[in-house]
């Protein structure tokens, strides 16, 4: 065997293991179905600007460790989310505070916003929700519901929010402050020259080839290394024995647009039924590049169809305890070590499969 990994999938989970192996002189051949390596978080040079070719990549963290790794490998900008929801010619600060709620009631105090939600809630209070819906009422009452919460979701899942079970939306943070950072970890920004920069850095020392589907030539590739680092899909692996596992896709389109600035912010989320599309992603304002042109990408979230890319895990209770059958398989799987948001059909940020590379490395080469 020429390898002593074979790493399917470089997106986060992926290229970190490769890395890792590599570090302790391991020999590593990376594959990837696609023709370019860094799965979702791959860019793309337009204009002068760095596009998020899958969508928005915003990396934040509050685990030291994970920072520093990162910022080792690639220098990380000072970029703070500050997402902006339009709803029906209005522009809303997102997450929900003291802005948002200024926008909504022309409230201007925290205690003043308290009594509005307390208000608008109590009808919901003291039963148990059926679905989505009633889950989101109950936490922050129908004007916030409607105008930033109801379109969206809906568009995002396919479904409607009565037709959603309750615990997709375990809380709904609401925040008392004029603060406008969407996320509360200590650590976040973009790598300078984009996520593409972090990826030739953790494939550097290892073998990578593109275009290489593991799936049309799975026998002879399992036999080029001594062991597999796997992060497809969980299901896809076991020829989906038990059934498919659900998802959701996305579809974007991108464009071009004769203008030095097109919205003003790196995201705002289109929170109605219509349009269909969940968000616009200006990518320009990531590493604030200066261009007389601007390029924008729009999101739609899609069902998983044939040949579609798989998102979105479905953790609905039966996609739980389908997955379950198959992790329970995985564990048995001797030589292989599966990891990722497909390889663990779950919805991970960026830190977290990071952090999970890294426990694996850690695991599988603690006697080394």
């Amino acid at each position: 065997m020429k390898y002593d990994y074979l790493v399917v999938g470089t997106g986060l989970f992926g290229a970190v293991f490769a890395h890792e192996a590599a570090k302790r002189g391991k020999r590593v051949l990376a594959i990837d179905k696609r023709s370019a390596a860094g799965g979702n978080c791959r860019c793309e040079k337009i204009e002068g600007i760095n596009v998020h070719k899958y969508g928005a990549h915003i990396f934040h963290t509050s685990d030291e460790r994970v920072w520093e790794y990162v910022t080792s490998l690639a220098r990380f900008n000072n970029f703070v989310n500050s997402p902006y929801a339009f709803f029906k010619g209005r522009l809303y600060s997102m997450p929900f505070n003291m802005n948002t709620f200024y926008a909504l009631w022309g409230v201007t105090s925290p205690r003043q916003a308290r009594e509005k939600i307390a208000e608008q809630t109590a009808p919901y209070l003291g039963r148990e929700p059926r679905n989505l819906e009633e889950k989101a009422l109950s936490l922050v009452g129908p004007d916030i519901y409607n105008t930033l919460v109801k379109g969206y979701t809906e568009k995002q899942w396919g479904r409607k929010a009565t037709e959603l079970p309750p615990f997709i939306i375990g809380r709904l943070p609401l925040r008392f402050t004029f603060d406008n950072n969407y996320f509360n970890d200590r650590r976040q920004g973009i790598p300078e020259g984009g996520y593409n920069v972090l990826f030739d850095k953790l494939l550097e020392n290892a073998d990578v080839r593109t275009d290489t589907d593991y799936f049309a030539d799975r026998a002879a590739l399992e036999q080029v290394a001594s062991k597999t680092v796997f992060t497809g899909a969980l299901d896809e692996y076991f020829g989906k024995k038990f059934g498919a596992l659900e998802y959701r896709s996305l579809r974007f389109e991108t464009e071009v647009l004769d203008m030095p600035d097109f919205q003003g912010n790196a995201v705002i989320n289109y929170t109605d039924r219509e349009p269909a599309y969940t968000r616009i992603i200006e990518h320009k304002h990531f590493e604030k590049t200066v261009t007389d042109r601007t390029v924008i990408t729009r999101e739609y979230p899609a069902p998983m169809t044939e040949g579609a890319e798989p998102y979105y895990p479905v953790n609905d209770s039966r996609n739980e305890a389908l997955a379950d059958k198959y992790r329970a398989l995985a564990k048995s799987e001797k030589n292989v070590i599966f990891g990722g948001r497909l390889g663990d059909y779950r919805y991970l940020d960026m830190d977290k499969v990071i952090a999970s590379a890294l426990a694996a490395a850690d695991r599988e080469f603690a006697s080394n």
